[in-house]
This record gives structure tokens, C-alpha cells and sequence, in this order.
């Protein structure tokens, strides 16, 4: 499963694992966008689901998770792409804006973690040479401070966390999550700093996608609880 799959790093992440064959339900909150996702990926993948999915509506997350119970009781990989952004400086900072940024970038994945589990569990059991594993979009603004990002970054760092929690808890039964935290990629999310960083001095979402794809290859014992990564340059740990 891959939520915010209909663009940005959880749409490159989708089409890399339907390169390599994979089964896919894919997701986001609908309209076109998702449309599309679907029918370039049926090209490749060996099956592809598309299910609308508001992060922000706990109903939609439990019917997202319902609809990977139809498919099967097994899940090998969940793709936490899903997520929102929103600049401003803490003096005046809405509440509203950071409401909206829990309830996507930590609410929504930890109620969807907690649905999954016996379907990631069934998955390690069957596979127990590679377990089943979580990778989640966090960023590196939960790593190192960014000015004017201090909602954003802290709902990053609360995923981050939360992913370690998962492999603290669940790494017993072959469950293990990473946090994916990268500085700039380029999507239209960052669009605002372009100004200062051309998109071609950016990440890329494909450079996401592989790493993305080479966790899964990995044995269960390689526990990965957070991977970092950053443009090169004098600002090291900055985004």
C-alpha cells in the first residue's frame, strides 16, 4: 500500500515498486489525479487498486484499511506518503494550520500502522527471511531546526519517533519501520524556495523511490530505524 500516491515521492515511489511487479493499493484523496495514478501503473504492476482517502477523516482511514483486507490478509510493505506542509513562524502561527498537520503527518499514519498490524505481522510470518516493513516520508526539518518550519518539523520528528516505536515494538514479529527524512526533494511541495534552491540542485523523487525499493530487499535483522538525506554542500544538516 502507498498513501499519497497520486504525485510527488509517494507517486515515484508506486510506479518504482510496479517496475519490479508488485501488487499495489494505492491511495489519495481521489479526483483525477488518482485516476491517473491507476491506469499508468496497471501498465506494469501485477495489480493496482486505486482507493480515494482523506488523511484528515479517521472513516476514510478505516475504510482504506478495509480495502487492504479485501485484497488479502497480508501486507508486505506500507507506504506512508501521505502528508502536508506549512510554513510560518511560531509568534502568530494558526492553530488550525497545525491541527492539520498532526492529523495528517502523524494522526492518520499512526491509525493506519495500528489498523495494519495483523496484516504486516501475517505478511513477516509467511516471509520470515525479510519480514514486512513500513517506510514513512518524515523529513529532515524533524532532524535540525528550519526556521519557519516549526509545525512541519515537529510533526516530522513525532513520525520519526513513531516509526522507531514501531520496530521497538513490533520488530519481535518481523514488523520494522523506517523514517525517510530528506531535505528538499523536488516536488511541488518545495516549489516555495525555488528562488533560492533550483529545482536542479534538489533531490529527486526517484532517488526516494530506489531507497525506498532496496529497504524491501533487506533481511529482518537489518533494522533501519531513520535514514537522513541531504543535498551536499557546506549546510550538511540542514534542508
Amino acid at each position: 500500500m502507498v498513501t499519497g500516491a497520486s504525485r510527488g515521492i509517494g507517486r515515484a515511489i508506486a510506479g518504482r515498486l510496479a517496475d519490479e511487479g508488485w501488487d499495489l493499493l494505492v491511495s489519495a484523496r481521489g479526483g483525477q489525479g488518482l485516476d491517473e495514478a491507476v491506469e499508468s501503473l496497471s501498465a506494469s504492476a501485477a495489480a493496482v487498486r486505486g482507493v480515494p482517502a482523506d488523511m484528515t477523516r479517521p472513516a476514510d482511514i478505516e475504510a482504506l484499511a478495509k480495502a487492504q483486507y479485501e485484497r488479502g490478509s497480508e501486507l508486505d510493505l506500507l507506504v506512508l506518503a501521505a502528508g502536508v506542509g506549512s510554513g510560518g513562524l511560531i509568534d502568530g502561527y494558526r492553530m488550525h494550520r497545525l491541527d492539520l498537520q498532526f492529523a495528517v503527518n502523524v494522526r492518520a499514519p499512526f491509525q493506519l500502522v495500528s489498523l495494519l498490524l495483523p496484516a504486516l505481522r501475517a505478511a513477516a510470518q509467511r516471509r520470515p527471511e525479510l519480514g514486512a516493513r513500513i517506510v514513512a516520508m518524515s523529513s529532515i526539518t524533524g532532524q535540525a531546526a528550519e526556521p519557519g518550519l516549526a509545525a512541519y518539523g515537529a510533526t516530522k520528528a513525532a513520525l520519526t519517533m513513531f516509526c522507531e516505536t514501531v520496530t521497538s515494538e513490533e520488530g519481535a514479529n518481523g514488523v520494522l519501520a523506517t523514517a525517510v527524512a530528506p531535505g528538499y526533494v523536488d516536488t511541488d511541495m518545495a516549489a516555495w524556495v525555488h528562488e533560492s534552491i533550483p529545482p536542479g540542485q534538489m533531490m529527486k523523487t526517484a532517488d526516494i523511490a530506489e531507497l525506498t525499493l532496496a529497504l524491501t530487499r533487506l533481511s529482518r535483522w537489518a533494522a533501519v530505524p531513520t535514514i537522513v538525506m541531504t543535498r551536499p554542500g557546506p549546510n550538511l544538516h540542514r534542508a
